[in-house]
């Protein structure tokens, strides 16, 4: 194992950890609108909510047992970074949506595997991660490109 390796696992510990811990869901986080305009100017609106927290970003959709069509939870980020997610206790897929500083699509994970500890990552830096219902970004078409309106106050927390 090589030193980034190991470096990645050591800051992930303090989040396993924590993530062992967690035995049912958070409360509902406050929510705030989030659209997003498609190539072809169709807006996707979304009530979302935000989790601002570590705390809240580490327990993130768990154990939820459904994810709202037009619902959803934003994660945004102090500064751009690779962001890096997982599936543990996730009981739904999700399409993750990673948001570029341009506010636009960078990249898009479809239909995440439940219970899945594999790293799901943005593979470039990103502001907010969005969580979707599996399967949303494919039936609303909703692709690499398109614009994200977040709500007010959130980029740079």
């Amino acid at each position: 194992m090589n030193r980034r390796s190991l470096l990645a696992l050591a800051l992930l510990a303090p989040t396993a950890a924590l993530a062992r811990t967690i035995t049912g869901p958070q409360p509902p986080l406050p929510t705030a609108p989030l659209t997003i305009i498609g190539a072809g100017g169709a807006a996707h609106r979304f009530q979302v909510e935000i989790a601002r927290t570590g705390h809240e970003q580490t327990v993130g959709l768990m154990f939820r047992p459904s994810v709202a069509a037009d619902g959803g939870m934003l994660f945004p980020w102090k500064r751009p970074i690779v962001s890096r997610m997982w599936m543990k206790n996730t009981l739904v897929p999700l399409d993750m949506v990673f948001i570029g500083a341009d506010g636009r699509i960078d990249s898009i994970l479809t239909n995440t595997v439940p219970h899945s500890l594999r790293v799901l990552s943005s593979h470039g830096k990103v502001i907010a991660t969005l969580e979707l219902a599996g399967g949303t970004t494919a039936r609303l078409g909703i692709t690499v490109g398109d614009k994200v309106v977040l709500p007010p106050g959130v980029a740079g927390r």
